[in-house]
């Protein structure tokens, strides 16, 4: 399975065709699922662009997509820069008055149990977001929502192309087997196509986008989303 990650955390002043409003989102889902994405995670953001889960927000941005690639898996994010405290997150959440397919929840993040709580009780699938260096791995496991997630997010925090590949290797080996879970493995910035290589050649999930990298597999600017996703439908990878 290849997902796309339209956005992020990213701010337009850094990426100028970075996707913001539920038009721009639904236009770059749409183009992204031509080129071959088969699952949509996007971050709802205020005008401003930065990143948000009040009710209003997730849904104008889920609606939109929707409307876009009907049939497709729609997730968005719950991280902690959205809204510090873990408590207003889980109420943001529970007042979602159009919930999305999935959500990620950041383990190494506090009271990642107590976000996860409210996205089972409005119905949304968990993505289990581990992040490589964090202590996400062993909270996940004594977590009472381990074995209710749709997946696991092996999330490759270094950027450096050349150790890349042996911190997302050290990551799965800190996941150990019998994941409740299947997994989805992804790298970040000068890690993404490497990781991303990797994840392929194992029979993994994966996933490319604007929130994880922001060039092709041959160094070049990233027009949009959709040149991503293409670069990674074909198999393409950089050189190692």
């Amino acid at each position: 399975m290849l997902q796309v990650c339209l956005n992020g955390p990213r701010l337009q002043e850094h990426c100028p065709s970075l996707p913001v409003t539920p038009a721009e989102l639904a236009e770059a889902a749409r183009a992204a699922v031509a080129a071959g994405a088969q699952d949509v995670h996007l971050h709802p953001k205020r005008p401003d662009g930065t990143d948000t889960l009040a009710p209003d927000v997730v849904a104008g941005a889920v609606e939109a997509v929707r409307a876009a690639v009907p049939g497709i898996p729609v997730g968005v994010t719950t991280g902690a820069w959205s809204e510090p405290d873990a408590r207003r997150r889980a109420a943001l959440v529970r007042s979602w008055t159009v919930t999305p397919d999935h959500a990620s929840v950041n383990w190494h993040e506090d009271g990642a149990d107590l976000v996860a709580g409210a996205l089972c009780d409005k119905g949304v699938a968990i993505e289990a977001g581990i992040f490589s260096g964090t202590d996400a791995p062993s909270r996940f496991r004594t977590s009472p929502f381990a074995g209710r997630v749709l997946r696991v997010l092996a999330e490759v925090m270094d950027a450096d192309p050349r150790s890349a590949p042996a911190m997302a290797e050290r990551l799965l080996r800190e996941l150990g087997p019998g994941l409740p879970a299947p997994v989805l493995l992804h790298g970040q910035d000068g890690g993404a196509w490497p990781v991303l290589r990797m994840a392929m050649e194992r029979g993994l999930a994966t996933r490319i986008g604007l929130e994880d990298v922001l060039h092709t597999p041959d160094g070049a600017p990233a027009p949009d989303n959709a040149a991503l996703v293409r670069a990674a439908a074909h198999g393409r990878s950089p050189v190692p």
